[in-house]
């Protein structure tokens, strides 16, 4: 099995642009300006907390304007997580993490090198995905299952790379690397600052018992 990888082009420019800068930079549709607005705001406050009348105030635009584009919070809500998952699950994260790593084993210890990075970041606000799953909890809707597909999507990308690596079962073992990655961001948002490193060793002996490492 061939260790060379040819790093992804990325489906967005790497480094999202927020709705703040993007407006200072340049004129936006009132769709885009609303979705970005959104984004924003749900990543920083949630899900729950965040109204309809402050996404619009802030993103400048009529609230009639906004239900022409997203009929109701919940296609707004599903609109951003796709976003979310455009600009940091594919954009970022798969894009970074096999563009450093020329192996599929370097790519996986990667995730923790691009998570410390992020976990440093003054504007860390956890995963939105992870995040819209806690406020959502024991409800029955379109939100829920959507972040379910997202999160899915990532362990399927992890699957994929331990598939090249040699993996005895990659489902599996996807199932675990991401248990290590979950854990790792919701203990960075509690303030443990040596979250990504702690997850990179457990990913070590992950993949020291595949006789990987």
């Amino acid at each position: 099995m061939s260790t060379e990888r040819t790093p992804p082009t990325p489906p967005l420019p790497v480094g999202y642009v927020s709705a703040a800068t993007a407006s200072a930079t340049a004129e936006e549709a009132p769709r885009e300006r609303l979705l970005r607005t959104a984004y924003d705001l749900f990543a920083a406050h949630g899900i729950l907390a965040t109204g309809i009348d402050r996404i619009v105030a802030e993103a400048g635009v009529a609230k009639m304007t906004l239900y022409r584009y997203f009929p109701s919070k919940e296609d707004l809500v599903l609109a951003v997580l796709d976003l979310r998952e455009e600009v940091w699950s594919q954009g970022w994260l798969a894009y970074e993490a096999e563009r450093r790593g020329e192996a599929p084993v370097e790519c996986l210890l990667a995730i923790f090198d691009l998570f410390d990075e992020w976990f440093r970041r003054p504007d860390y606000e956890g995963c939105l995905f992870i995040n819209s799953l806690t406020e959502m909890s024991g409800q029955d809707n379109r939100i829920v299952d959507a972040c379910v597909v997202k999160r899915a999507n990532i362990r399927r990308w992890v699957e994929g790379l331990a598939t090249e690596a040699g993996v005895r079962d990659p489902v599996e073992f996807a199932c675990r690397w991401q248990i290590v990655m979950a854990g790792a961001i919701v203990m960075a948002l509690h303030g443990d600052t040596h979250s990504a490193s702690n997850g990179r060793r457990l990913g070590q002996l992950l993949l020291e018992a595949e006789g990987l490492r």
